[in-house]
């Protein structure tokens, strides 16, 4: 028993078979004499419904991580270029990999038995979009063993230090055509450009600051219900030995009120059968003493 093996085990079942499973192997591992492997068996945390779905998705199309992480390492090295109609590109094959990939999780968790909602394929989406802008997080996806969904970073990794646009190379001048004159600038009109880009700007940033508040809100949510569902399980293995302890005192308790009746009819029976024997004895005294009476 390895600790990799047993992990990839656990991961790959039920949500709902997960605390059971972990259980027992860290039974086995006690068992084994190897406190370690048990210690670090019973830390694995059991998956939310989001990261078994995403977790089924790596275990049942391992021809489709390899595409995903290809395409983050394009998308993330066009942000780092500031190639723009590269990053077109790999923008529409992202949306569509992901929205194709969301819809095989749905099918495959409904075949599983877990059909899920909106909010769950939302949480799976954000870990497709992680997994393409991070590549710690695309690295934790590929390996199958999640236990809560991530969480997609507020853009892309920033353009290099000291990166240059690419553009378009403007095409030779022509041998015939005399150059055209420059177009007169519309301060106004310019003006009015670097205002809205302004607007633009502040408008994007407001943007990031509400999905980052969003994000910590919905991660301590998270954390709330996941402290919440350990402690569940604590006290539902708490009930378990309880139950279990309760049974065999009823148990004992039964048989001792058996073991108290069969006493007390014995106790009865040898009252009575005592009460005849000294009825018996008197009588045979009394016949003894008539017989050996001098007046006999």
């Amino acid at each position: 028993m390895d600790f990799d093996t047993v992990a990839e085990e656990l991961y790959a079942r039920r949500p709902e078979d997960f605390v059971a499973a972990r259980a027992s192997a860290v039974a086995s591992a006690r068992t084994a004499g190897d406190r370690d492997l048990a210690r670090r068996i019973g830390a694995l945390r059991k998956p939310s419904l989001a990261a078994w779905v995403s977790n089924l998705l790596v275990r049942s199309n391992p021809g489709e991580v390899e595409p995903l992480l290809r395409l983050g390492e394009g998308l993330r090295r066009a942000h780092q270029d500031l190639d723009g109609e590269q990053l077109r590109e790999l923008s529409r094959r992202q949306h569509a990999l992901v929205r194709a990939l969301t819809l095989q999780a749905r099918q495959l968790a409904k075949e599983a038995g877990h059909p899920v909602g909106e909010g769950v394929l939302r949480e799976v989406e954000n870990t497709l979009h992680a997994v393409l802008a991070d590549p710690e997080a695309a690295e934790k996806w590929a390996s199958g063993l999640l236990d809560k969904p991530l969480t997609a970073a507020v853009g892309f990794p920033a353009a290099a230090e000291g990166a240059v646009p690419r553009r378009p190379a403007a095409p030779p001048p022509s041998r015939t055509a005399s150059a055209p004159a420059p177009a007169r600038r519309d301060p106004k009109a310019e003006q009015r450009r670097r205002q809205q880009r302004a607007e633009a700007r502040e408008a994007a940033e407001a943007a990031e600051r509400e999905l980052r508040t969003r994000r910590e809100e919905a991660e301590a949510a998270d954390r709330a219900a996941r402290e919440a569902e350990e402690r569940l399980d604590r006290l539902q293995r708490r009930v378990d030995e309880l139950t279990g302890e309760l049974e065999r005192a009823r148990s004992e308790h039964q048989q001792a009120r058996f073991a108290e009746r069969t006493a007390r009819e014995e106790a009865r029976t040898a009252g009575r059968r005592l009460r005849e024997a000294d009825r018996t004895a008197a009588t045979a005294a009394a016949r003894l003493a008539r017989l050996t009476s001098p007046d006999a």
